[in-house]
């Protein structure tokens, strides 16, 4: 007798049997305090519950993430190994999932201080571990880079990891009046008709564009990102990211390796609202640093399924503030406290002053403004 049965069975001859076979809102009450991986298994106990489970699934829309950092024991990069462990208590259905992890420890280089090569971690298995942690219908976009910027799980100081272990993995559900559409661009796939398809043009509900560009300096890389931002730059669209140095989810079938091309997120929708300011080169002190992040208030943005984002170039970070670690994203949880950090450190920022509330827009429409060497792009989004 399966575990669905014998539970069934045990309804039946139980005084709560008749409310919890047919009354659904004592059902569905219940029902919100089970993790999604648990509730699509009980889901299968009656009719009932499937449509209260359903219901349930469809309430749950604030933003998740897990973030890990440290060496890991298995022979996973750390958040794999973190994200097989919390999937199991997430209170929401995955639609989108951008990953972010550390370019050293997840193609498992050799450290100059060990004697025996770590096993190589940006393997297929690995990649296909972590995709099966998600439903097959999620999207995931993950990206390796330099450095990483995340906030602990479920709270904490946010932190800027310019060395050693350390991922994100930001988990979208399905939110009324939100629109996320992954898309990837290579010089054998842009084209006009491919970014309308991804709703990078001709779609007046675009709110916000997220970009990551890998193998940006090979010949041609850096024309295929014009190619891109020259469009958007006259959107009504805030544009943030940055330079990575390779995607390694979804495969990428159209392309050779080592090949140069543009991966992102379109976000679209009335709900969706953002603002990023730049830190230039001559923010170069907390005071300054902080300054300028303290412009995003004027947005006005609502704390609740709000996101930070920290684009920063690789020549930043404690180096560039006298010794000083963590400047930036101190200096933005100290105006932000509520609001959970993540980003990157990399080879290029993308970005400028730009605000997207409502039916409002404050921005620069200068496709060479929204490139930049030594600085750090700032951003919120909100979504629903």
């Amino acid at each position: 007798m399966g575990e669905n049965e014998e539970f069934t069975d045990y309804l039946e001859d139980s005084k709560a049997a008749y409310v919890l076979s047919n009354v659904a809102e004592v059902v569905e009450r219940i029902l919100t305090f089970v993790p999604t991986k648990s509730l699509m298994r009980v889901a299968r106990v009656c009719r009932l519950w499937r449509n209260c489970a359903r219901r349930v699934l469809r309430t749950q829309q604030q933003l998740t993430w897990v973030s890990a950092c440290g060496p890991s024991a298995s022979g996973a990069h750390v958040l794999c190994s973190i994200l097989a462990e919390e999937v199991e208590k997430v209170f929401l259905l995955p639609k989108t999932v951008l990953t972010l992890v550390d370019l050293e420890s997840f193609n498992g280089r050799l450290d100059s201080r060990q004697n025996k090569a770590k096993k190589d971690r940006h393997s297929q298995d690995t990649v296909e571990q972590l995709n099966q942690l998600f439903p097959k219908s999620c999207d995931i976009m993950g990206i390796t880079t330099p450095g990483i910027v995340l906030t602990p799980s479920g709270s904490g100081l946010p932190r800027e990891y310019q060395e050693g272990e350390a991922g994100f993995a930001i988990m979208f559900p399905s939110i009324d009046g939100v629109n996320i559409k992954p898309f990837h661009f290579c010089k054998k796939s842009i084209c006009t008709a491919a970014l309308k398809e991804a709703g990078l043009v001709d779609n007046p509900e675009l709110r916000v564009v997220l970009l990551f560009v890998y193998e940006a300096f090979k010949p041609g890389g850096l024309h295929l990102l014009s190619q891109i931002l020259e469009p958007l730059a006259k959107s009504k669209a805030l544009i943030a990211g940055g330079l990575v140095e390779s995607v390694f989810s979804p495969p990428r079938h159209c392309c050779s390796q080592g090949a140069f091309g543009v991966v992102g997120l379109a976000l679209s929708g009335p709900k969706v609202q953002g603002a990023s300011v730049l830190l230039d080169q001559e923010i170069s002190n907390p005071k300054a640093a902080e300054a300028t992040i303290r412009r995003l208030k004027a947005a006005k943005i609502p704390e609740r399924n709000t996101l930070g984002f920290m684009f920063a170039c690789v020549g930043r970070g404690q180096n560039y503030y006298q010794n000083q670690a963590n400047v930036e994203a101190d200096a933005f949880h100290k105006v932000f406290p509520n609001t959970p950090l993540f980003g990157l450190f990399g080879n290029g920022e993308i970005g400028c002053d730009r605000i997207v509330k409502d039916d409002y827009t404050l921005c620069d429409t200068d496709t060479d403004s929204l490139q930049h060497e030594y600085t750090t792009v700032m951003t919120l989004i909100h979504l629903g």
